[in-house]
């Protein structure tokens, strides 16, 4: 118990430390939310990644989706890594940090309000963004106390209360800097963490054959779709026993990414072109690290099916499944790994209060009700609202869903339901009209809220990626019937991308014949 408090103590002391270094260099909204556009690679790949990755996902998805599908569980985390990550990268990174820089837009909604000419499509996204983003932090909590509760037999209300009350304070005096600054740290120690914990887990079954033979035994007709059902070996087969369920899973989990206002923010602050090369680079590791050691290690989570695992009525609480793996380690491994789901916690909630903040501030209150705001108010408030919004989600965190699951579900599908396809389409096409992106609005949103109510479609996580594939389409359909902008704006607009940069020879081959 001692090691791990002093491990925790020392964690924390790192974090303030970190908040109140960071303050020193916040002269105004810009660095405040943005860190200055000046945050190198490292810091923006580690940001990226921690993120994207919390207690939701080591707890909740990889007990969840362990327990359902098995080793196959590992696709999830490879699809984080070259979808969500990679080619979220790729597609994403370069064209949101020149056309962002050129609208001078510090919020995703306040990129459709100045993309679009629309006050009232900022609004509405900054509604959207701040309803949604609440029960995705209150999922956070959920998968932090989990493990708390096993190390520390600590209530779920302390947990709740103490990482609240940390994450607060740096991202109120640090912003954005520190938010960077204490993900790099964070990030570090979950690739440490995750390494150890999958080779003790795996030890303590007698090594890793030996855990493949013992799942490959177990039947897994509970959850197979009706044309596998009958047949030992599922949980260790390549596509598992439900491989459509496990696409929706892939889909949600690592398209969604390009949709949420936290994650694309990242792209926001990028410096220079050497930071999107070396953070394309360093995040698609961290991801398979990350995502693909959780996945792995969450699929042999049938191996530790015990009493303490299943609910009242028999049913199995998911989230139960990665504590009680976790359980038999020694004390010093309990320790990293408290100290792993806290990094990962803590760097998530962080980047969600800072995105609900600034949206609120930016592009709702600055656009509607306060429209004379100052620069100096704009950052008061904003730290008045960080704080509004971490008690917010306490107090939906204490009395929570059912599992970490329908949260993550509800949160992912409706933000990305809205954002993904108008923003994806906005940075490469000219073509998108305003009423497109009200369209998309709607149809993500509306098919999320209806589904919570009518369970069309029985699983949230599948909802959530029909939702963003509903915006892939509507987008292009509905402003195929509407009237287009104007085409001289479009130009002017689009010119950021063609403006000419000198480059080294390291960075860029220049072609011989014109040359000469």
């Amino acid at each position: 118990m001692f090691i791990k408090i002093l491990m925790l103590i020392c964690f924390f002391a790192v974090m303030i430390g970190v908040g109140f270094y960071s303050a020193k260099q916040n002269r105004g909204v810009n660095d405040y939310v943005l860190g200055g556009r000046n945050v190198g690679p490292w810091l923006t790949a580690f940001a990226f990644g921690t993120s994207y990755f919390s207690s939701v996902v080591f707890v909740g998805y990889a007990g969840q989706f362990g327990w359902k599908y098995g080793l196959s569980s590992t696709w999830i985390g490879l699809g984080n890594a070259f979808i969500g990550s990679l080619l979220a990268w790729l597609i994403l990174g370069r064209r949101t940090r020149v056309m962002t820089q050129r609208l001078d837009a510090r919020t995703m909604p306040e990129f459709f309000g100045k993309r679009f000419d629309s006050t009232a499509l900022q609004i509405a996204g900054s509604v959207i963004a701040f309803v949604f983003l609440v029960p995705y932090t209150a999922s956070v909590y959920n998968g932090l106390s989990r493990l708390f509760g096993m190390a520390f037999n600590i209530d779920y209300k302390i947990c709740i209360i103490v990482m609240a009350l940390l994450t607060g304070v740096y991202v109120v005096v640090g912003g954005y800097l520190a938010t960077a600054l204490n993900d790099f740290i964070q990030g570090i120690i979950m690739l440490i963490g995750i390494s150890a914990v999958i080779g003790a887990v795996l030890s303590g079954r007698g090594g890793f054959l030996s855990a493949i033979s013992q799942l490959s035994q177990i039947d897994a007709s509970d959850v197979a779709v009706p044309a596998l059902s009958g047949g030992t070996g599922l949980l260790t087969s390549f596509f598992g026993p439900d491989p459509l369920n496990l696409l929706g899973v892939v889909i949600l989990t690592s398209l969604g990414t390009w949709g949420l206002p936290q994650m694309v923010h990242k792209f926001y602050t990028i410096r220079d072109e050497k930071a999107i090369q070396t953070g394309t680079i360093v995040s698609t590791f961290f991801a398979i690290v990350i995502a693909g050691g959780c996945y792995f290690l969450g699929g042999f989570g049938r191996l530790f099916d015990v009493p303490a695992i299943h609910n009242a009525d028999g049913s199995i609480a998911y989230d139960s499944i990665v504590p009680q793996m976790l359980s038999t380690l020694p004390d010093l491994l309990i320790g990293i790994v408290v100290v792993l789901v806290f990094s990962a916690s803590m760097s998530t909630l962080s980047s969600l209060v800072l995105t609900s903040s600034s949206t609120l501030t930016l592009d709702f209150l600055k656009k509607s009700l306060w429209k004379d705001m100052s620069e100096k108010t704009q950052l008061v408030v904003m730290r008045v609202l960080v704080a509004f919004f971490i008690i917010l989600s306490i107090v939906l965190a204490l009395n929570p869903p059912t599992f970490i699951a329908q949260l993550m579900g509800i949160s992912w599908g409706a933000l990305a339901g809205a954002f993904l396809a108008p923003f994806l389409y906005s940075l490469y096409g000219k073509w998108v009209t305003k009423a497109a992106v009200w369209a998309s609005y709607a149809a993500g949103v509306g098919l999320i809220v209806l589904n919570m109510f009518l369970h069309f479609i029985k699983s949230p996580i599948n909802a959530g990626a029909a939702a963003m594939l509903l915006g892939l389409v509507v987008v292009p359909v509905v402003s195929l019937l509407t009237p287009k902008p104007d085409r001289k704006q479009m130009n002017d607009l689009f010119a950021c991308y063609s403006e000419k940069v000198t480059v080294v020879k390291a960075h860029s081959l220049a072609d011989p014949l014109e040359e000469e």
